[in-house]
């Protein structure tokens, strides 16, 4: 009588197969797992560079308009620096009557071209106009600040649309010299701008460090973070030698920046498989441009010639 044919498998055979099968999911576990462990490592490597890259971007972008000469630092530390930040630009189309008291004054800047985050001119504005002096002279040119009490709709005399701006002059007040006819011309910029403050700022929320924009009296806004801690930002101050300065903010030429970042998560390193945060920092320099290269303000002093 023939042998039936076999069929299935032996209990050796199965239990082979399995042990070869597990063999095989734990190497692909294995693989699946490094791989998300590389991709969330590198994520947060890319996110701590972008980060602080950020910092140098909008940093010096706020740095180099300042004018140190002419009070554009307001305060400064190693850790914040508080300054006037320009926001609008604009130009007078009819300039305004001095010579007279030292009340309000008005003039009319041209609606376009006009520059800034805002296309106009409020009440309660800060604003700086160029006052040209004499114009035989550069010695005399700088930039003298204001308040704006009201602003409207009003055509310039050539026609053009206009905004009239009611200023109240703070130049004028004590410094009789200033109250000249003619001083300020027709085609003279007007500049309006913010007090705003770059500081480090420790978030009551998550207890991190971040590099924050205070406006005015504002609350704090996190830009770059989080920091390496308490040592996450700093800023260095030099004048037209290369020296440091701390006391006299009209000295300033140059501006240190150095962000220190960390992750936002624990992540393995290359070389050491315990978790831990990835620390990085960036250091810049900024030329402050606006700074007056001759008469008041010039560092060193240099006579306009």
């Amino acid at each position: 009588m023939p042998l039936l044919g076999r069929r299935g498998f032996t209990l050796v055979e199965l239990m082979i197969a399995i042990v070869l099968l597990g063999i095989f999911a734990t190497g692909v576990y294995q693989v699946l797992l490094n791989n998300q462990r590389s991709f969330a490592a590198q994520t947060q490597r890319i996110d701590l560079q972008q980060n602080i890259r950020a910092a140098t971007t909008i940093l010096p972008a706020e740095f180099r308009e300042m004018d140190a000469g002419d009070s554009d630092i307001v305060a400064m530390d190693s850790s914040s620096i508080t300054m006037r930040a320009m926001r609008q630009l604009a130009f007078i189309c009819d300039a305004p009557a001095l010579g007279g008291g030292a009340g309000n004054i008005s003039f009319t800047v041209r609606q376009t071209p006009f520059f800034g985050n805002r296309q106009s001119f409020q009440a309660g504005d800060s604003v700086l106009v160029f006052y040209e002096g004499n114009p035989a002279r550069r010695s005399d040119d700088q930039w003298v600040r204001g308040a704006v009490t009201s602003s409207s709709n009003l055509a310039c005399t050539d026609g053009s649309a206009g905004f009239q701006v009611q200023l109240q002059p703070q130049w004028i007040n004590g410094n009789v010299g200033f109250n000249v006819a003619g001083a300020i011309t027709a085609g003279s910029p007007v500049r309006g701008f913010t007090s705003l403050t770059y500081r480090l700022w420790q978030s009551p929320s998550d207890n991190l460090y971040y590099l924050a924009q205070q406006v005015g009296n504002a609350s704090p806004q996190p830009l770059v973070g989080p920091l390496m801690g308490a040592n996450g930002l700093g800023f260095t101050y030099y004048d037209s030698t290369g020296t440091t300065t701390t006391g006299d903010r009209a000295q300033v030429a140059l501006i240190g920046v150095k962000v220190r970042g960390r992750t936002s998560q624990v992540i393995r390193q290359a070389n050491d498989p315990a978790l831990a945060y990835k620390y990085d920092s960036v250091s810049i320099q900024v030329a402050l441009r606006n700074n007056p290269r001759c008469g008041p303000g010039s560092m060193p002093f240099r006579a306009c010639g």
